[in-house]
């Protein structure tokens, strides 16, 4: 039996209005990964995304749709950690952020935000992990976020901006050493903290 053919992208966008599941599998089923991210959008418009859909979005080999499955996952249950050890870098990016938005403070979820937020080799992602530890607001990522403020400008940035939920003194002093930074947005942001 000969597989359908694609829809057309807008009749993938208005099955989410009208709820056409036979065209929204289709387009999940698609070779065109830009389809399958579509799919998804309009299940969730369709009020049909379930689970499921969401965490065969999260194993797809496109890492635009793997993105696009955890922006729509953050709301849900579906589990996003492992996601921070993905290959490509982007996935594990929106991973953190998503992480964050969820603020669930998980031991398990904090361990590997923390791994990501000193070990990971590009700076965005450990910024992203950074931010979400400081969303979070759990004891267990205040060292990460601490040793933040020796990394690159934005990571440095962006951990000042993570101590917001601490306090103590190592918090006071590394606000203080912040005031001093290079980076003039450092200093911006421990000033808007102090």
């Amino acid at each position: 039996m000969a597989q359908s053919p694609d829809p057309d992208r807008s009749d993938v966008v208005l099955a989410g209005t009208t709820a056409d599941i036979a065209v929204l599998d289709r387009a999940s089923a698609s070779a065109d990964p830009v389809l399958r991210i579509l799919s998804l959008g309009a299940r969730l418009r369709a009020g049909v995304l379930t689970d499921d859909d969401l965490t065969r979005g999260l194993e797809d080999p496109d890492r635009d749709v793997r993105c696009r499955a955890i922006e729509l996952a953050i709301a849900g249950e579906v589990p996003l950690v492992g996601l921070l050890s993905d290959p490509d870098d982007l996935v594990v990016e929106t991973a953190a952020w998503a992480l964050g938005e969820r603020e669930d403070d998980d031991p398990l979820i904090v361990a590997a935000l923390n791994r990501v937020g000193i070990e990971h080799t590009i700076a965005i992602c450990r910024e992203a992990a950074i931010a979400a530890l400081g969303a979070i607001g759990h004891p267990d990522g205040l060292p990460t976020i601490l040793a933040g403020l020796d990394d690159k400008p934005p990571v440095r940035r962006r951990a000042v901006l993570a101590l917001a939920p601490f306090d103590g003194p190592e918090v006071t002093a590394a606000l203080e050493r912040a005031l001093h930074d290079r980076d003039r947005q450092v200093r911006q942001a421990a000033e808007d903290l102090r």
